[in-house]
């Protein structure tokens, strides 16, 4: 199994390929540098490993939340790599990703989605899958959906920007925080790779982002009073 993954949903962007087992990625901080980096990534990471898009099984990518420029760059970047080559994609949500990276049992995932709210979801392996106990949701983090039971492992930038409301929210609940996780492609790769091994990557048109907030542009005057909102004021 040959996998191409990319994620550009946050500040960082990050490319890994995955070759019979084996994962190669890269991951740089490059702000909103997405567009001028991504493909440059790509082709390193190919030309490294002595192959061409056209040898692969499929492309996975970081379908969101996260960004709503970083993750239109990422659908857009797949969608034309893979009609040249003719290859199937599969859209990995990057909560999971998260949870994936984390090396847990159950897990809950949260970006921080700015003014004052979450992007935000759970996840529990069961029998080497991914079970969604919470589906991703746009949140403030007091009114974070619960958890079930306890032993929850939290992870990604939410519990570094609003780390005492949710842990808070969460008493009793969580076993433990890592606040500097962000989504990655070699995580994006396995569960792209699953998917294409069962038959589930879809037709390059189908790689679509995935949107939490009903309205992504503000006027200047909803973004103030939004602002206001979040911080009391």
């Amino acid at each position: 199994m040959r996998v191409l993954a990319l994620d550009t949903s946050t500040e960082y962007c990050s490319v890994a390929l995955l070759q019979d087992g084996t994962i190669i990625d890269r991951c740089d901080l490059v702000g909103q540098k997405h567009s001028e980096v991504l493909m440059e990534m790509v082709d390193s990471l190919l030309r490294g490993a002595g192959l061409k898009l056209a040898q692969l099984d499929g492309v996975a990518f970081g379908m969101g939340p996260g960004s709503f420029t970083g993750v239109r760059i990422a659908c857009g970047s797949t969608q034309g790599m893979a009609f040249g080559a003719n290859l199937p994609v599969a859209g990995v949500c990057t909560l999971q990703a998260l949870a994936e990276a984390s090396c847990k049992m159950r897990v809950v995932a949260a970006l921080d989605a700015r003014m004052g709210e979450l992007y935000l979801a759970a996840y529990e392996k069961r029998d080497r899958e991914w079970i969604t106990v919470i589906e991703p949701c746009l949140c403030k983090p007091e009114d974070a959906p619960m958890l079930p039971g306890s032993e929850w492992f939290g992870t990604g930038s939410g519990f570094a920007v609003q780390g005492d409301a949710l842990a808070g929210r969460y008493a009793g609940h969580l076993q433990g925080v890592d606040e500097a996780a962000i989504p990655q492609a070699a995580a994006i790769a396995v569960l792209g790779a699953a998917r294409f091994a069962l038959g589930q990557g879809v037709d390059a048109a189908e790689a679509l982002p995935l949107y939490l907030r009903d309205k992504v542009a503000m006027k200047i005057n909803e973004r103030e009073k939004k602002a206001g909102e979040a911080t009391g004021r």
